[in-house]
């Protein structure tokens, strides 16, 4: 019998390690999944294809165990509602109706016969997003919104009768600012929606409605829950005997909810959450397997797990898992199916036959490394400012074949995710693994404001966007510094957007790290304030205060007026054609910092906006990003 010999490792310096996580490797890795759906023996899902400049398929695994694709380029599945979009196809009859991309109308494909989409609805101002369809009356019911002209668009729920010669497009549910879930009953007699107005955001406070539904008309509206605005509802959906379910946050945690002979009931209480932020309309954490059994997902300190609640017993029953990330959660033929992943497992598409584990249904791609390569997220809680506790993801240097002597430290790279109201999770990312076999811890940091930890937490960045957040990438830090796990003289931060506002204020109002990246990160809050879309044009009233009448606030607050305070080297990567932070705002900190004869490096792109997208550009930008990093801190990598 065979002995397994472990081999010695090479001492070599932290940052300085060799590893093959290339950044050419990562624009390889496997497609993102989402948006799970069933329809009677098929099993739907869209798989986002990076190698065809991020088309997105719809797929389907067929009765017969097949899995295809259903239609082929230039065809891609893709909304622009809300400019985030979210799921955008729905299934009736064998026929798949879904938004394509590049001209945002809705198309139809029959699934027994040609595979070429149809167009059924006209060119025009109208995006499509949350599709659902009677099929009684051959209508689709969708979120519209209707772009015109110097002025804000129309959101609202709309009717589409395609059976005609020619489309009708109707106003169902209109009046508010914006609406999602249009969901109807299995008996076709009753319909939900969930709505909000400006200045709230959908994980702020939103109202959910029904009303009776007859022949593609409403009558009777009743406001169920969100009367006072100080609950965000989640994900309303029927039960198969036509009971409304939600998940509401109006004890803190998003917990899922029944409406019942009046009032509403939590069918489960705890301090988890049943819920994620609505930056993309259709979103699932929960499915119905019977009239009393739900098949769900929920977070807890970060981690993703799946169970099944009953409803009569109030009882929740976990079932184990290897996978600590999931979402896209719906039922078919009596299982429980999601997007499921972990911080070794690339996204699969898996089904649950309660209690049993999880079976692969569909495994895009094989992990592209050896396991042992990979950092294990460690998951941590530390104090920070006026003793408020916060959550990280502490990921350590991890190589098979090098290690740095032992009275040695890592440098550290804190990240601050994007947002700001959003969380990092431990499913399987390589962006952080390109950094940590390289030598380098990483601190993912859930900051104050992050979702997943009770609506509490989440309402601590309320007019705290760019103090609370900076402070708690600060305190991250300091702690595992104290617990002798990074060293605190080579700190570094990152991020992209608004996690690169937060880097960019903890660069230009603190001196806790020593060098950082802005990947087209905010400077300027006024110009985020006035010039945007419709969906975030009043976001910054909660995080930094109303505009104008907050004015000072925000100049105070924005760092472009405040460069004289950058005091540490920075690189600047920024695409030259981005509308939401003007390239200016790089180039004026670039040239205040050389002017101060600190390094700084500027790397742009003419061909990106806001977000790299083109493998060649995210390969060069990772790797000047290591490079600056190895500069500054005098690493050069062993061979």
């Amino acid at each position: 019998m065979g002995v397994r010999v472990q081999k010695s490792k090479i001492t070599t310096p932290f940052g300085s390690w060799p590893s093959k996580i290339t950044a050419e490797l990562i624009t390889r890795a496997a497609p993102s999944l989402n948006w799970v759906q069933s329809h009677g023996d098929r099993l739907f899902w869209v798989e986002n294809r990076p190698w065809e400049a991020g088309r997105s398929v719809i797929m389907c695994k067929q009765a017969d165990g097949q899995i295809v694709d259903l239609f082929s380029s230039p065809f891609s599945h893709s909304s622009k509602v809300h400019e985030y979009g979210g799921a955008a196809y729905t299934v009736a009859k064998d026929i798949l109706y879904f938004v394509n991309a590049a001209d945002q109308r809705i198309y139809q494909l029959d699934l027994t016969g040609n595979k070429i989409p149809k167009a059924i609805t006209p060119k025009g101002p109208w995006r499509f997003a949350d599709l659902i369809i009677d099929e009684i009356n051959d209508t689709l019911i969708a979120v519209c919104e209707h772009h015109r002209e110097n002025q804000e668009p129309e959101n609202y729920i709309a009717s589409i009768k395609f059976n005609l010669e020619n489309v009708v497009i109707e106003r169902l549910v209109f009046g508010a600012d914006f609406y999602a879930y249009p969901r109807l009953s299995p008996d076709n007699q009753q319909f939900c929606w969930i709505q909000w107005d400006h200045p709230q955001m959908p994980w702020d406070a939103t109202q959910l409605w029904r009303a009776q539904y007859r022949d593609d008309s409403l009558s009777n509206h009743q406001l169920i829950a969100g009367e006072d605005n100080n609950e965000a509802i989640f994900q309303p959906q029927w039960s198969p005997d036509n009971q409304l379910y939600f998940v509401s946050d109006e004890n803190n945690w998003w917990n899922i909810y029944r409406f019942n002979l009046g009032h509403s009931e939590s069918v489960f209480t705890s301090e988890t959450e049943f819920a994620t932020p609505l930056w993309q309309l259709g979103m699932s954490t929960y499915c119905f397997l019977d009239d009393h059994l739900i098949g769900c997902s929920w977070t807890s300190d970060g981690i993703w797990q799946t169970g099944v609640i009953n409803t009569k017993t109030h009882t929740l029953n976990p079932i184990a898992s290897e996978y600590t990330s999931l979402h896209g959660v719906c039922s078919h033929g009596g299982n429980v199916c999601m997007v499921a992943g972990a911080a070794a497992i690339p996204e699969e598409i898996i089904s649950i036959t309660p209690p049993s584990s999880p079976t692969v249904v569909y495994s895009p791609a094989s992990l592209p490394i050896d396991t042992e390569e990979l950092s294990q997220p460690e998951s941590i809680f530390f104090p920070s400012a006026e003793g408020k506790i916060v959550h990280a993801f502490y990921y350590p240097p991890a190589n098979t074949l090098h290690d740095a002597d032992n009275s040695d430290l890592p440098p550290a790279i804190a990240i601050c995710h994007g947002g700001p109201t959003g969380a990092t999770d431990s499913g399987l990312n390589l962006k952080i693994q390109y950094w940590t076999n390289r030598g380098f811890a990483v601190v993912d940091i859930n900051y104050r404001g992050s979702t997943g930890f009770g609506r509490t937490y989440r309402q601590e960045l309320v007019n705290a966007w760019g103090l609370a957040d900076v402070e708690d990438t600060q305190y991250a830090m300091t702690y595992l510094a104290s617990k002798g796990k990074i060293d605190l003289d080579r700190c570094i931060i990152r991020g992209g957007s608004a996690g690169g506002y937060t880097v960019l204020s903890a660069l230009t109002f603190t001196d806790t790290f020593k060098a950082g990246a802005s990947l087209y990160g905010i400077g300027d809050l006024e110009t985020l304030a006035t010039d945007t879309h419709k969906f975030e044009s009043r976001y910054l009233d909660s995080l930094i205060g109303p505009y104008p009448e907050q004015k000072e606030v925000y100049r105070a607050r924005s760092p472009i007026h405040h460069a004289e305070g950058l005091n540490c080297p920075v690189i600047f990567l920024q695409g030259l054609e981005d509308k939401v932070v003007p390239p200016n705002q790089a180039e004026m900190m670039v040239n205040i910092l050389q002017q101060k004869d600190i390094k700084v490096a500027h790397v742009t792109f003419d061909d990106e906006g806001h977000g790299f997208r083109k493998a060649d550009n995210i390969i060069y930008a990772m790797e000047s990003e290591l490079n600056f990093y190895r500069q500054v801190f005098d690493l050069e990598e062993n061979q």
